[in-house]
C-alpha cells in the first residue's frame, strides 16, 4: 500500500542500479538524493559525472522503472544534476559569478552541452522578479499571466521558486504531471498552461537542495515540459539576485523583466538590484510595479499608505524604466490568491482586477523588439 512507502524502501530499490564501469551502486556512491513520497508519486535526483552525460538518460530510465515496479508507486521521477571538480571551476567578473564548464563545455549545473540558443519554449519569455521576498511577486505573476490570457494570447506559468513554491495554492490544484513518454504535461488552469516543483513534493515538505540541482530542475522544467505553442511564458522568479535568477538569466531568451516592489525605501533597495541584475546580463526592464501601494478603509473608505507611497514611481523615473502601475493592499486580492482563485478570473469586471489587466497591457505593449539572445558565457 501507497502508506508503506518510505524512504528507505526506496533508496533499497536504487541500491539495485549501478552505472556501467562502477563498482558501487548509485545510492552507496553517494548519487542519490532529494526523495520525496507524495500519494504515491515519487521523485529523487541523481547526480552523475558531467562526462557521463551521453548515457544518463539510460540511468535515469532504470532508476524510474525499478520505483515504479514498487508496491504503492503511482508514478516515478529522477532529475538529473552534474558537477565539476573544483579544478574545472573558474570565476569571472568583479562580483564573483562562478561560470564551471568541462573541458568539452557542458554547464555544471546540467550536464548539458553549451548552445548558442537559449531555452525558448515561448515567443516571449517575461520573468516577473523582485529583490527580496513577501512582496507580492507570486500573486502579481499569476494575475498578470491571466490577465494576458484574457486578450487572447496562449499562456504559460512557470513557478520557479525551488525553495517556496505558491503556484498550486493558487491555482487551486496540487496534482502529480503526466507524461508524454517525453516530455512533462503542464497543469492546465483556466486555459494557462502551469508548471512547478511544487506539483512533485508535498507543500509542508522543504526542498533541500543544493544550488547546482536547483539550476538543473529549473532547467528541466524549461526543457523536458511539453509547452504547447505558447505566446507567453510567465517565469514567477525566486526572490533574490543568486545562482537560479542568473541561470534563467542566461540560458533562456528572455524577452523582459517585470520588477515588483512594495514602497518603502528597504524594499526598493533590493528591488533595484534585481533591476541591475538583469541589466548586467542585457535584459530588456519592462517596468516596475508597486505594490501594496496604499490601502483603503472598509469602514471610512480613506486611504491609508501603509508602507508610504510613490517610492517605485520615483524609482522607475530615476532609472529611466517604465511605471507599470499601483495594486493596493487589499484583503481580496489576498483573499483570492489564498483560495486558488485569483483576483482576475473571480472578479475580472472589479476595480482590484483592472490593476493587473492595465499592468499586463503595458508589459504585452512593452515587449516590442524586446527580445535578445542570452549572453555568451567565457571562462578566462
Amino acid at each position: 500500500m501507497t502508506a508503506e512507502l518510505n524512504e528507505r524502501k526506496i533508496s533499497a530499490t536504487l541500491r539495485t542500479i549501478t552505472e556501467k564501469g562502477k563498482s558501487n551502486n548509485i545510492v552507496d556512491a553517494g548519487q542519490v538524493s532529494g526523495i520525496v513520497i507524495k500519494d504515491g508519486h515519487v521523485g529523487f535526483t541523481i547526480e552523475i559525472n558531467p562526462a557521463d552525460r551521453e548515457r544518463a538518460d539510460g540511468l535515469r530510465l532504470a532508476a524510474e522503472k525499478a520505483v515504479r515496479a514498487l508496491d504503492g508507486v503511482l508514478s516515478a521521477t529522477a532529475m538529473l544534476t552534474a558537477h565539476q571538480s573544483a579544478k574545472d571551476r573558474s570565476s569571472k567578473g568583479a562580483g564573483g559569478d562562478v561560470q564551471a564548464h568541462d573541458s568539452k563545455g557542458a554547464n555544471a549545473a546540467t550536464g548539458h552541452e553549451e548552445q548558442n540558443t537559449p531555452h525558448k519554449p515561448a515567443k516571449h519569455l517575461i520573468a516577473v522578479a523582485s529583490g527580496k521576498g513577501g512582496v507580492g511577486k507570486s500573486t502579481t505573476s499569476i494575475n498578470l499571466a491571466l490577465a494576458i490570457a484574457a486578450t487572447g494570447q496562449r499562456v504559460g506559468i512557470l513557478d520557479a521558486d525551488i525553495y517556496g513554491p505558491s503556484l498550486p495554492r493558487l491555482i487551486g490544484k496540487n496534482v502529480k504531471p503526466q507524461t508524454d513518454g517525453k516530455k512533462i504535461k503542464p497543469i492546465q488552469a483556466w486555459g494557462l498552461q502551469t508548471m512547478s516543483i511544487g506539483y512533485l513534493v508535498a507543500e509542508d515538505s522543504p526542498t533541500i537542495w543544493r544550488g547546482p540541482m536547483v539550476m538543473s530542475a529549473i532547467e528541466q522544467m524549461l526543457r523536458d515540459v511539453a509547452w504547447d505553442n505558447l505566446d507567453i511564458l510567465v517565469i514567477d522568479m525566486p526572490p533574490g539576485t543568486g545562482d537560479a535568477q542568473l541561470t534563467l538569466s542566461q540560458r533562456t531568451a528572455l524577452s523582459g523583466a517585470v520588477i515588483v516592489s512594495t514602497p518603502q525605501d528597504l524594499a526598493l533597495i533590493d528591488a533595484r538590484k534585481g533591476l541591475n541584475m538583469f541589466r548586467k546580463v542585457n535584459v530588456p526592464v519592462l517596468g516596475i510595479v508597486e505594490n501594496m501601494s496604499y490601502f483603503i478603509c472598509p469602514d471610512c473608505g480613506g486611504r491609508q499608505e501603509v508602507f508610504g507611497n510613490g517610492g517605485a514611481r520615483a524609482e522607475a523615473v530615476a532609472i529611466g524604466v517604465p511605471f507599470l502601475g499601483e495594486v493596493p493592499l487589499e484583503m481580496e486580492i489576498r483573499a483570492t490568491s489564498d483560495q486558488g482563485n485569483p483576483i482576475v478570473i473571480s472578479q475580472p469586471d472589479g476595480s482590484h482586477a483592472q490593476h493587473y489587466i492595465s499592468i499586463a497591457k503595458k508589459v504585452v505593449d512593452g515587449l516590442g523588439s524586446g527580445q535578445r539572445a542570452a549572453p555568451k558565457i567565457v571562462v578566462e
